[in-house]
C-alpha cells in the first residue's frame, strides 16, 4: 500500500518559529527488527516546541530535525519478528521522536497502548501538560482536600488540567490570568476563583477565600508576576516555578524569602522523566490516561490543522490571547 508521508522538518533556528520549519515529503521507510510503523493521529504545539525553532529551549536536538515532542498514533506495521501492541493499536509516541508528520518510525518497545475509544486529540497531550499539573500538586506540598493552591497563567494547557485534577482530590484552586477574556473558560473548567493579574492581587485573593490559607503557589509567568503570587501565599509556603512566559526572571522580595520564609523552587519535566524509574514514570500516564478517556480530564483545543499547514499552524500557537491548544492532526488516508 502506498502511503502519502509529510513531516514538518527544519534545518534551522531563528526568531520567527514558522519561518525555518516545513513540511516535506518522505518515503515509506523499511523497518527493521524492533521497529513500528505509526500513523500519527493527532499532536500538540507546545510553548516549548515553539521555543526550540527558536533556539531558547533548555534541550534543542541535533539539525535537521522533524519537530513535534509528543502524540499518540495508531500502529500500522511491525518489523519482522516484532513485539509489540498490536496493528491497530492507538499507542504513546516516545517523546521527543518529531511527531509533526504523517508517520514515524518508533522502537516498538517504546510504544505505551493507550485506550482505543478514547479521543485521541485530548490523548495527544497525555506526556507533557498533564503530568507535569499532576506532578506540580503532588511533590512539592503535601495537599489536602479544602486546601488551597493558587497558580497564574491558569488558562494555559498545564493550568486547565491542574483545576480538574485539584478539583478530583477536592483542593480549591485561585487562578491568576493575564486578560479579562480568559476568566469565563478558567470557571467553566472548574476554577474556584478566577482573578486578573495587577498590582492588587493579594488583596483580591484575600477578599476572595476569606483569608484562606495557601501553601502553593504554581508559576508559569517569572518576573514580577512570581512576586505577586509570594504575596498571596501565607507565611512559610512554597512556590513552584515551571516556566518564564514573561520571558524575565523570577522576583521575590527579600521581605518574603526571609521574613515570611517563602520558598522558590523549580520543576521542569524533561528532568523528571530523566531521573524517574520507568515503571513510575508509566504508572503516572495510566492513571492519568484513564482519566483522559473518562472524560474526567481535558483541555481547550483551539484549531487543528494537517502537516501540510504547518506554518499557520505554528503560527498560531506562537500567536497570544489564544483559547486553547494548537494541534497537528494529520489528514487520515482511508
Amino acid at each position: 500500500m502506498t502511503l502519502n508521508m509529510l513531516k514538518a522538518l527544519y534545518a534551522g533556528r531563528g526568531p520567527v518559529p514558522q519561518d525555518v520549519i516545513d513540511a516535506v515529503p518522505f518515503d515509506r521507510p523499511s523497518l527493521m527488527q524492533g521497529q513500528a510503523l505509526v500513523a500519527v493521529l493527532a499532536a500538540p504545539i507546545n510553548p516549548s516546541d515553539v521555543l526550540t525553532l527558536t533556539g531558547e529551549y533548555g534541550i534543542l536536538p541535533p539539525l535537521p530535525a522533524v519537530g513535534g515532542n509528543e502524540g499518540v498514533g495508531r500502529v500500522v506495521e511491525l518489523g519482522p519478528d516484532t513485539h509489540g501492541p498490536g496493528v491497530g493499536q492507538v499507542v504513546l509516541l516516545p517523546a521527543g521522536i518529531g511527531t509533526w508528520a504523517t508517520h514515524v518510525v518508533a522502537p516498538a518497545a517504546q510504544l505505551i497502548a493507550l485506550p482505543n475509544n478514547a479521543d485521541p486529540q485530548q490523548l495527544s497531550m497525555l506526556t507533557v501538560n498533564p503530568p507535569t499539573a499532576a506532578l506540580l500538586l503532588r511533590d512539592f506540598v503535601s495537599l489536602h482536600s479544602g486546601d488551597w493552591v493558587i497558580q497564574n497563567s491558569a488558562n494555559s494547557g498545564v493550568g486547565s488540567y491542574l483545576v480538574q485534577l485539584a478539583a478530583l482530590r477536592g483542593v480549591k484552586t485561585v487562578n491568576v490570568v493575564r486578560r479579562e477574556s480568559a476568566v469565563a473558560g478558567v470557571k467553566a473548567l472548574g476554577g474556584d476563583v478566577v482573578l486578573v493579574d495587577g498590582e492588587d492581587l493579594a488583596e483580591r485573593v484575600k477578599d476572595a477565600t476569606g483569608a484562606a490559607v495557601i501553601g502553593l503557589g504554581v508559576d508559569a509567568v517569572g518576573g514580577s508576576a512570581t512576586m505577586r503570587l509570594a504575596a498571596c501565599l501565607s507565611e512559610g509556603a512554597t512556590i513552584a516555578n515551571y516556566g518564564a512566559l514573561s520571558g524575565e526572571a523570577c522576583m521575590v522580595s527579600p521581605r518574603e524569602l526571609i521574613f515570611r520564609d517563602i520558598a522558590l523552587k523549580g520543576f521542569w519535566l524533561a528532568r523528571w522523566y530523566r531521573i524517574t524509574p520507568p515503571a513510575e514514570v508509566q504508572a503516572l500516564l495510566g492513571e492519568l490516561a484513564g482519566l483522559i478517556a473518562q472524560g474526567k480530564l481535558h483541555t481547550p483545543i483551539q484549531a487543528t490543522y494537517d502537516v501540510a499547514q504547518i506554518k499557520q499552524a505554528i503560527t498560531a500557537a506562537a500567536a497570544g490571547e489564544r483559547s486553547g491548544k494548537v494541534l497537528i492532526v494529520p489528514k487520515q488516508e482511508a
